[in-house]
């Protein structure tokens, strides 16, 4: 019992320290390495390159896959260049096990204690963060030796050796085994290297332990899809289509194991050797033979999952859950989302100066259903937030993680004022049908005007992080409360005159424009967050922001 258990902790930390790598590498390396993957998609072969490359840092086909899918699901690259992508990962994670499988036990002790330094001394930094990883690679290594030293007494036993032979020869029950592990140990690297290990210590025969890392190719496949089983259906292409690709290359290369055995094996070292080579030599082949198929797949794949037709704008278009495990590409979708509550605040807006002008009770209707609309956009995207662990952020991505907040809170009551503001119109003017005067409705259609516009320049602060345009709206909310004060003193002129129309649509009217400069100054609250992080905010506005903060 006791050799069970010391050999399941090594597993367990195996599996532990992959996770410690793969994370630790998309904390650090997150946003650069979406970079690399979107600029890189130009043609197949150099998405292929790329996937081996990320895929060799953060030590996980199936991190890459997840990362591919999110980018398919946002429009930012295909279906057939992430496909290539996703063969040049399968080629990335097999150079790994092949560099692991190497004697580097002397690399575990300075690694964990140069990581374990590193990450408490400088938690909050890029150092503490790569320290992370140096920890992750420590275990790794250290894991592996203790795998190794576990096995020798436990499988000595008669009845656990009985059980093993039981697997002899059956190909089909040794890659069920090896994927149900793969799928368990949440990484297909981990479960070959066991694989690897266990071959070494003559735990299991090198034809079963073949089986085995055919296995683990096809579940980390099945891993992958798994994962996104609640993800949209473009993103699910990605992993269906790369679970396809190592079906095809399981089923092909399964019949020529014993060829391996008979001719390759002879001219290796030793088990370890042939069981991390075997993987490696299985990926090229599929990936490089399969390459000019990704085209082929995807029309394949596309059929099976078709995409479906946008039914409406409340459900949410960004929100991978996929994404979480990246954190610099789950702000990306969150800010995504956050422009699309924008847009249907943009379109709220625009349509209550018709409801204004033409009394339209139907469109007053639909608008005030697009404010649920909003809400329920504005709480989808809080709770994908809190999702996103903030310790994984670094300082930008955490002022960012503020911003997206701040901005959905501001669309969302500009959202409320809207919906009031349609209520009032149809109490006060529609029902008793009365009608502004000409010069009050001009007035309107100008502070609506200047409205309008403020929201798309202030969408583009929160996109582009301008500064420039930061200082502007600021300045268009001046300018904006000059105009309601003017307004508001030329109708109260208008009351003098004893204009009937401005009578009985007075308290309207100054409700309305005090309810529009409301709106605005939500909107021109977005510009605070960027001014204050360039500096470029005076001490009075930084004053007035952290009121309106505190206040909100």
């Amino acid at each position: 019992m006791k050799h069970l258990l010391n050999l399941l902790a090594a597993v367990a930390l195996l599996v532990w320290g992959t996770h410690l790598v793969r994370t630790g590498v998309l904390r650090v390396f997150g946003a650069n390495l979406r970079k690399i993957l979107v600029q890189s998609m130009r043609n197949r072969f150099t998405a292929a390159l790329s996937g081996i490359g990320v895929t060799a840092l953060v030590q996980s086909s199936t991190a890459t896959s997840l990362m591919t899918s999110s980018f398919v699901g946002q429009g930012l690259v295909t279906l057939p260049a992430a496909l290539a992508v996703m063969r040049g990962a399968d080629v990335g994670t097999a150079l790994i096990s092949v560099l692991f499988s190497a004697d580097l036990s002397w690399l575990s002790p300075m690694f964990i204690f140069v990581g374990v330094v590193l990450f408490i001394t400088r938690s909050a930094t890029v150092a503490g963060r790569v320290g992370r990883v140096l920890i992750g690679l420590g275990l790794m290594l250290l894991a592996l030796q203790l795998v190794v030293e576990a096995t020798e007494p436990l499988f000595s036993s008669p009845a656990v050796r009985a059980l093993l032979a039981s697997i002899n020869s059956d190909v089909l029950l040794e890659i069920t085994i090896g994927a149900v592990l793969a799928i368990v140990a949440y990484s297909s690297l981990a479960v070959v290297l066991l694989v690897a290990a266990m071959a070494t210590s003559n735990v299991v025969p090198l034809d079963v332990a073949l089986g085995l890392v055919l296995g683990a190719n096809l579940g980390s496949g099945l891993l992958a899809v798994l994962t996104t089983a609640k993800s949209a259906v473009s993103v699910r292409q990605v992993t269906v289509g790369n679970l396809v690709f190592k079906a095809l290359g399981v089923a092909i290369i399964a019949p020529f194991v014993g060829l391996w055995i008979r001719y390759v094996q002879p001219e290796l070292p030793n088990q370890t050797h042939g069981v991390v080579l075997f993987h490696l030599a299985f990926n090229v082949v599929i990936s490089v033979g399969f390459i000019g198929l990704t085209q082929w797949i995807a029309k394949l794949v596309t059929r099976m999952l078709p995409t479906p037709q946008a039914s409406g704008t409340s459900r949410p278009h960004h929100l991978d859950p996929s994404a979480l495990s990246t954190p610099s590409l789950a702000i990306s979708n969150a800010a995504r989302e956050a422009l699309h509550q924008a847009d249907i605040v943009e379109t709220m807006l625009i349509g209550v100066l018709d409801v204004i002008r033409n009394n339209d009770t139907r469109l007053s209707q639909e608008l005030r259903q697009l404010d649920d609309t909003v809400d329920e956009l504005y709480s989808a995207i809080k709770y994908y937030m809190t999702r996103i662990s903030r310790e994984a952020l670094g300082e930008e991505e955490s002022r960012r993680w503020t911003d997206i907040i701040s901005f959905t809170i501001n669309m969302e009551q500009i959202g409320d004022i809207i919906e009031r503001v349609i209520i009032d119109v149809e109490d006060k003017k529609i029902k008793p049908q009365r009608n502004f005067s000409e010069a009050g409705m001009a007035e309107i259609v100008e502070l609506h005007g200047r409205l309008v516009a403020n929201l798309r320049l202030s969408m583009s602060v929160f996109l582009n992080g301008n500064v420039r345009d930061a200082q502007k709206l600021l300045e268009e909310k001046a300018r904006f409360r000059d105009l309601e004060r003017a307004y508001a003193t030329t109708h109260l002129d208008r009351l003098s005159d004893r204009t009937t129309l401005s009578i009985e649509t007075s308290s309207l009217h100054i409700d309305l424009i005090s309810d529009l400069k409301r709106i605005n100054s939500h909107i021109c609250s977005i510009a605070y967050p960027i001014l204050e992080s360039a500096g470029a905010l005076a001490p009075s506005r930084l004053r007035e922001s952290r009121l309106g903060k505190i206040e909100g």
